[in-house]
């Protein structure tokens, strides 16, 4: 008779405490504060080049390929990196790697800064990557190891706050950087807040690691990583080179083919990075499905609402960025002050998650239908869209990490991260599609972009048939995205109702 690797696995001590305080670290809110500086600088690096694209095109002589490899090299290599860098950080140290993963973004950042080509700055924007894939496991694991289960909604909250801060000051801050200063500043201004938290981390947060000391899992690291990465990049490239190109489906056959095999090579071995058993915990399940589903509606509106307020209201980028700025100011107010924790608390994990994403859908649906007549309804939007995703985001990511053995905590920061992440490039690229398709159909010209087609106008009225023709598209975009946040909701909630029942009885 055969037995199984699990069978054949030897016996593992039980997990034993990680060296915390009964009552949390002592220094736990300074340590959240280094933490959160460092979330920061990795936050803004994703927003931030996106205005500096026509100084790169003037400077470097960048072509239009060049430019989208700025961009998605580091997203794509963070993105598939995740899983792994989690992982590496239980088993190793998570101190450990958040260190290494400061030094590595500070000293990708030095290299991006003083790029002179376009392939050094895309050579630098990937290590930055790799150093943005470990900062984003490590911090949340070592936050949750760090405070005491009733006080980690509202660590998690601020966490959550400062990711809102960074994605919604990344233009401003580039913009203001680009008036004063050449583009290669926007990089550099990340080294001395690199350095800074890097000497904080060593000198103050504790290490904590897997007591087990699992062995390491090098084939799925591989197989994660290409898999994650080659998903990622089907959906980033999805809608310029067309659905249906070879490209694009190549790379989605891959990504299916590589992410399966890490499941059933995950659900065979005695150690996996990732234990396939999680998927079977309805909590686990219904944290995820939420969490890819309040990205996909947040990440895909807000691309699109960016647009419509530069293209169709006329708005410069900086004044653009200006007025979406209430969405993460609504988000940082409700979770620095703790109002959101005491909220989510109160109504309870599948309350607060149905509730606060069913606001982010009415405020999605108030967009959609109320933005065409100015910024009075794109402004209630926005603080509808922040004041759900204030309580529903944390509550989920809470939800995700409590669903996971303490030693694995790692792991739970990459999972949280890369759910963040499908859930942004799916939105992007789904609503984007939708808004394209509903757009051509309607415009008077021949054209595949909304600056195409009031450039092929002939008069006044094309062009104002076309402006409507793209608040139409948005209409129907924002729409889809407020049904797949509500429809996110329910199901979220659902899930967790039905694993507190469980779990009480």
């Amino acid at each position: 008779m055969t037995t199984s690797p699990q069978e054949q696995a030897p016996a593992q001590p039980p997990a034993q405490p990680q060296p915390a305080a009964p009552g949390g670290h002592p220094q736990r809110w300074l340590i959240l504060g280094v933490l959160c500086l460092a979330v920061l600088t990795v936050v803004l690096d994703n927003t931030v080049l996106n205005v500096a694209i026509p100084s790169l095109t003037r400077e470097l002589g960048a072509a239009t390929s060049d430019i989208q490899w700025m961009i998605n090299a580091y997203s794509l290599v963070q993105s598939g990196l995740l899983l792994t860098a989690g992982s590496a950080a239980d088993r190793y140290g998570r101190k450990k790697l958040l260190a290494v993963g400061l030094a590595l973004f500070g000293a990708g950042s030095l290299v991006a800064g003083l790029a002179d080509s376009t392939g050094q700055l895309i050579a630098a924007r990937a290590g930055m990557g790799v150093g943005g894939a470990l900062l984003m496991t490590t911090v949340l694991a070592v936050a949750i190891q760090i405070f005491t289960p009733e006080e980690q909604p509202k660590a998690i909250g601020i966490w959550a706050a400062v990711n809102s801060l960074g994605f919604a000051a990344g233009p401003l801050l580039g913009g203001f950087m680009l008036n004063h200063f050449w583009w290669g500043a926007i990089f550099l201004i990340n080294i001395p807040v690199a350095v800074l938290a890097l000497v904080a981390v060593v000198v103050l947060v504790p290490e904590s690691k897997n007591p087990q000391g699992d062995r390491p899992d090098l084939l799925g690291a591989v197989l994660s990583t290409i898999g994650m990465a080659s998903l990622v990049y089907a959906i980033i490239s999805g809608p310029e080179h067309g659905w249906t190109s070879g490209r694009v489906l190549l790379t989605a056959a891959v990504a299916i083919v590589v992410l399966a095999a890490f499941a059933y090579w995950e659900s065979r071995i005695p150690y996996p990075m990732i234990d396939m058993h999680f998927f079977r915990n309805r909590q686990f399940t219904g944290a995820v499905s939420g969490g890819v589903l309040i990205t996909f509606g947040m990440g895909g509106s807000l691309f699109l609402l960016t647009q419509h307020m530069q293209f169709v209201l006329g708005y410069e980028p900086l004044e653009a960025g200006l007025r979406t700025a209430p969405l993460a100011l609504m988000i940082v107010a409700l979770n620095f002050t703790g109002v959101a924790a005491k909220w989510a608390a109160r109504l309870g994990t599948p309350l607060a998650i149905g509730l606060g994403m069913a606001v982010m859908a009415a405020g999605l649906a108030s967009i959609a239908t109320m933005a065409s007549g100015g910024y009075a309804g794109t402004l209630l939007g926005l603080v509808l869209i922040g004041a759900g995703a204030a309580v529903a985001s944390p509550a989920m990511s809470h939800a995700i990490m409590s669903a996971i053995p303490p030693e694995k905590a790692g792991v739970g920061g990459g999972i949280n991260g890369t759910v963040a992440e499908f859930g942004t490039g799916l939105g992007v690229a789904v609503l984007g599609a939708l808004l394209n398709s509903r757009f051509a159909a309607l415009i008077p010209v021949a054209a595949t972009s909304l600056p195409g087609a009031l450039a092929a106008a002939g008069s006044d009225e094309e062009k104002a048939e076309i402006t409507d023709a793209f608040s139409s598209g948005l209409e129907s975009s924002l729409l889809v995205g407020s049904l797949a946040v509500l429809l996110g909701g329910l199901v979220a909630g659902t899930l967790l109702r039905r694993a507190e029942r469980a779990n009480s009885a």
